[in-house]
C-alpha cells in the first residue's frame, strides 16, 4: 500500500491527539458525575436516618456502623455525628457541582477551539467520497465529529 504523505500523517496525529483529549475530557466529566450522583445518594440516606432518629428518646439505644464496625451508641452520641456528616457531604457536592461546572466549560471551549460537534443517531449523512478519507482516521469516540480543515468523522 502507497503510505500517506507525511503532512497528512502529522495531521492524523494531532487528530488523535486532539480526540484523545476530548475522550480525556468526557471521562473526567462523567467521573465528576458519577461522583456527585454516590454523594447526593449518601445525602439522602443521612437525611432519612436524621428523620428517623430525631424523634427518639437522647437516650434509648442506637447502633452505628463506623469503619465497618457496628458499635452500640445512644441516639444523642449518634445525632449530632450524622448531622455533621450530612453537612460534609452536602460542602463535598458543592465543591464536586463547582468543579463539574468548570470541567463542563473547558470541555465547551475545547470542544470551540477544534470545532468538535457531535452527532445523535443518525443526523447529518456523509458523502461517500468523505468516508473513504475518513477511513485512516477512525477512533473510539462513538459519534462524534472532528472538524480541522477538512471534515472527519470518528466512530468506533
Amino acid at each position: 500500500m502507497a503510505e500517506a504523505p507525511a503532512d497528512e500523517q502529522l495531521e492524523l496525529m494531532n487528530e488523535q491527539a486532539v480526540a484523545g483529549k476530548w475522550s480525556y475530557l468526557r471521562s473526567e466529566l462523567n467521573q465528576l458525575h458519577s461522583k456527585i450522583t454516590e454523594m447526593d445518594m449518601e445525602l439522602s440516606e443521612h437525611s432519612l436516618v436524621i428523620g428517623a432518629i430525631q424523634n427518639l428518646d437522647p437516650s434509648r439505644k442506637c447502633f452505628r456502623m463506623i469503619g465497618g464496625v457496628l458499635v452500640e451508641r445512644t441516639v444523642a452520641e449518634v445525632l449530632p455525628a450524622v448531622l455533621r456528616n450530612r453537612e460534609g457531604l452536602q460542602e463535598v457536592i458543592t465543591r464536586l457541582n463547582e468543579a463539574q461546572e468548570k470541567k463542563r466549560k473547558e470541555l465547551a471551549e475545547f470542544e470551540s477551539k477544534y470545532k468538535i460537534k457531535i452527532r445523535r443517531g443518525g443526523e447529518g449523512k456523509v458523502p461517500e467520497q468523505e468516508k473513504k478519507r475518513e477511513g485512516a482516521a477512525q477512533g473510539s469516540l462513538g459519534d462524534a465529529v472532528v472538524r480541522s480543515h477538512r471534515r472527519i468523522r470518528l466512530s468506533s
